[in-house]
C-alpha cells in the first residue's frame, strides 16, 4: 500500500470519533501488514493415491528395474490415467499391501 493511502486512512479514521485509538492502530497495522494468515484445513484426499515408479521403488526399497519384474510377474500392476496409453504408476495401497504381506483389493 502506498504511504499516501495510508495517510489518508490515518486521517479518515482520526476524524471518526466512533473509531477507538486501539481499534485505529489494530487496523493501520493490518493495512500495513496486510491480514494475518488464517489457518486453512489441509484438503481430504478425493481418491487412491497414484505412486510414481521411483517413488514406489523407494518406499519397497528395490531398484526400479525390480519393481518392473514385480510388474511382469503381476504382484504389483501398473496404472494409467484416463486418457494415457502409457502406465503412470502404482496405486499406493497396492504398495502398502505388498509391503505388510496382505492381498490388494
Amino acid at each position: 500500500m502506498l504511504p499516501t493511502t495510508l495517510q489518508a486512512v490515518r486521517s479518515i479514521l482520526t476524524a471518526d470519533p466512533s473509531v477507538n485509538p486501539p481499534d485505529r492502530n489494530r487496523l493501520l497495522a493490518i493495512l500495513r501488514q496486510g491480514p494475518e494468515p488464517q489457518a486453512t484445513p489441509a484438503a481430504a484426499p478425493t481418491g487412491p493415491r497414484l505412486m510414481r515408479r521411483k517413488e514406489a521403488a523407494q518406499r519397497l526399497s528395490v531398484s526400479c528395474r525390480t519393481l518392473d519384474k514385480y510388474s511382469q510377474r503381476g504382484l504389483l500392476r501398473k496404472r494409467t490415467l484416463p486418457g494415457h496409453r502409457r502406465a503412470s504408476g502404482f496405486l499406493e495401497m497396492d504398495v502398502v499391501a505388498l509391503i505388510t504381506g496382505r492381498d490388494a483389493q
